[in-house]
């Protein structure tokens, strides 16, 4: 098995800790806070990028590169991600009216393309090139 599929396993896995935290976060807002599906949708990205951080960082690309450099690099590609996702998710959930889990399905499989692509070809770049 190649590395480039061999870390794109370990970087959907690893995100998977990510997204569970997100989509926890995702129904706690909506269904029991009546916030907009956006906005929960946000904020769980935002905390289940912390989780992906440091599981990335010491698991899938095994980096050694400081944290100053490389977070700074990961958290622009994750930025970049997070607007994706909040933006397509008030597109799609709040005014096109798409049942906001189906909203969230695909914009989480557009994340995880987004991620992977910025994270391997340029936040740790120098530990996979």
């Amino acid at each position: 098995m190649n590395l480039l599929f061999r870390q794109f396993l370990r970087f959907a896995a690893v995100g998977a800790s990510g997204t569970l935290v997100q989509y926890a976060t995702l129904w706690a807002g909506v269904e029991l806070m009546h916030a907009p599906a956006a906005f929960s949708s946000g904020i769980g990205y935002i905390l289940g990028s912390i989780v992906n951080y440091v599981l990335n960082y010491f698991f899938t690309f095994k980096s050694g590169a400081s944290h100053m450099h490389t977070a700074a690099k990961y958290y622009a590609v994750l930025g970049v991600g997070w607007s994706i996702n909040t933006g397509l998710m008030a597109l799609l959930a709040q005014r096109w009216g798409v049942n906001y889990w189906l909203a969230q399905l695909f914009t989480t499989g557009i994340g995880l393309i987004w991620n992977f692509t910025g994270s391997r070809w340029w936040a740790f770049r120098s530990q996979t090139a």
